[in-house]
């Protein structure tokens, strides 16, 4: 590395912002005309589609979460919620096309959190996806996320019955204290009867989400968090970074957001975590994820983060086609969300046939989406992958930035020519690296959107 790439390294954040999708939502505007759903679908590969349901509600709202979710639900908010999703299901159905020639290969269930709904709301929330829109949940990988409060055994006995292959629980922190400064109220005996009941149930994957940099935390609360995780050998653990986010818990008190001390926090503490887990037997997916070794393999492998072919249904679900990723509309204010729920839980059928807010796709913003979703994996990308879709090879399309990034030494110059991949302090960089791979365009919508 060049001492002018370590030091504008030096003087650049970690923690730019979580690139999970791209572009993100802010960027999302409405769509006049509103395209049919049925002309987005006609020409796309819809072989092995990706289906994802999206909950709306929680029980608490965490300080740090600016996810599409509200706390509670009125009485006959739930039933109606449903309502709306199966009549959604139904014109995504006639959109797809009746005679079927489409098939979904994966299945999720996010939110909010899914396991607010009872077991018989599962069961029903199981029916749309499966007489609807054909998933055929028992032989197909099925992700569902939950909190330690809503994972019952009545619940946890559906989503095992139905097909389950992965649970994701979020706990983020085992020490009472941190969970508190997290604004997340939770005892650690129910969080360690709920990962219990999780095992008996004998889903093949069990995931536990873990956060660092929360105010007071310590290499030594966080290891003691990592290693109560450990005791139970989850099969995947995704370690996430705080941030503090503009409407959300943690935002209206800011307590740290500005500190530069706490960039060095929290990378200290996610390489303290890293290495815990390589120790322990699990292998590193991405900056966040870790998989453990031995864990066993249960689908996904014909739906890579490259593929298009997403359906989402939901009011918060976003939809990805080759050209076109759309949703409704997007806010994280808890007033503002109960507006669009409330708005989405009243729509009839063929309200349904139609996107409303989205960014369209063009082929610079393909490639980037390829690159950065590829290179944010810790196995990097094939370059042979990418001239065979794109004709043209990454370092030719993207050179100032590959440059910028070799120079940091956020590249592993070891993968060989054909083979771009992340060196460890370029994974430790994602947030950072990720932000600098979007379009100009898809900035400047960002920066325009208004936080509400």
């Amino acid at each position: 590395m060049t001492v002018a790439g370590t030091a504008a390294a030096a003087s650049l954040s970690p923690y730019q912002s979580y690139v999970y999708a791209y572009p993100h939502k802010t960027a999302y505007r409405r769509l006049r005309p509103r395209p049919a759903l049925r002309d987005l679908w006609a020409a796309e590969a819809k072989s092995a589609l990706a289906l994802y349901l999206h909950i709306p509600f929680c029980e608490v709202r965490c300080g740090f979460c600016n996810l599409f979710t509200r706390i509670g639900a009125p009485d006959g908010l739930v039933t109606a919620y449903l309502d709306a999703l199966e009549r959604q299901a139904g014109a995504v159905r006639a959109a797809l096309g009746e005679s079927g020639g489409w098939h979904c290969a994966t299945a999720a269930f996010g939110g909010g959190t899914p396991t607010f709904l009872d077991a018989a709301e599962l069961e029903r929330l199981c029916d749309i996806a499966e007489r609807h829109l054909g998933a055929d949940l028992a032989a197909i990988p099925l992700s569902v996320e939950a909190s330690p409060s809503t994972a019952t055994a009545e619940r946890l006995a559906v989503l095992a019955a139905r097909g389950t292959t992965r649970l994701s629980l979020g706990v983020q922190s085992f020490v009472a204290a941190e969970a508190r400064a997290a604004v997340r109220p939770q005892r650690r005996a129910d969080v360690e009867a709920a990962l219990s009941r999780i095992r008996q149930t004998r889903i093949p994957i069990l995931n536990i989400d873990l956060i660092y940099g929360i105010d007071g935390q310590t290499e030594r609360s966080w290891q003691h968090s990592l290693d109560a995780a450990l005791a139970w050998r989850p099969e995947e653990l995704y370690l996430y970074p705080l941030y503090v986010r503009p409407l959300t818990g943690l935002g209206r008190l800011d307590p740290m957001a500005t500190r530069a001390d706490w960039d060095r926090q929290r990378l200290r503490l996610y390489r303290h975590g890293r290495d815990r887990l390589l120790e322990n037997g699990y292998e590193q997916v991405s900056m966040r994820m870790f998989r453990r070794a031995d864990a066993p393999v249960v689908g996904g492998a014909d739906h890579a983060c490259q593929t298009d072919g997403m359906i989402g249904l939901g009011c918060g679900a976003r939809s990805y086609t080759s050209t076109l990723h759309y949703s409704f509309d997007y806010a994280v204010g808890l007033r503002e969300v109960r507006s669009i729920i409330d708005d989405y839980a009243s729509r009839d059928a063929q309200e349904f046939a139609h996107a409303e807010f989205g960014r369209r796709i063009n082929a610079d913003e393909a490639r980037r989406r390829h690159l950065l979703q590829s290179l944010l994996q810790a196995e990097g990308m094939a370059v042979e992958g990418y001239l065979a879709r794109f004709g043209a090879r990454p370092e030719v399309d993207f050179a100032p930035e590959l440059e910028r990034f070799d120079a940091r030494g956020w590249l592993d110059r070891s993968a060989g020519a054909g083979r771009l991949r992340l060196s460890p302090e370029g994974l430790a960089h994602s947030d950072a690296l990720g932000p600098e791979l979007f379009s100009p365009a898809v900035r400047a919508a960002m920066s325009e959107y208004s936080a509400r």
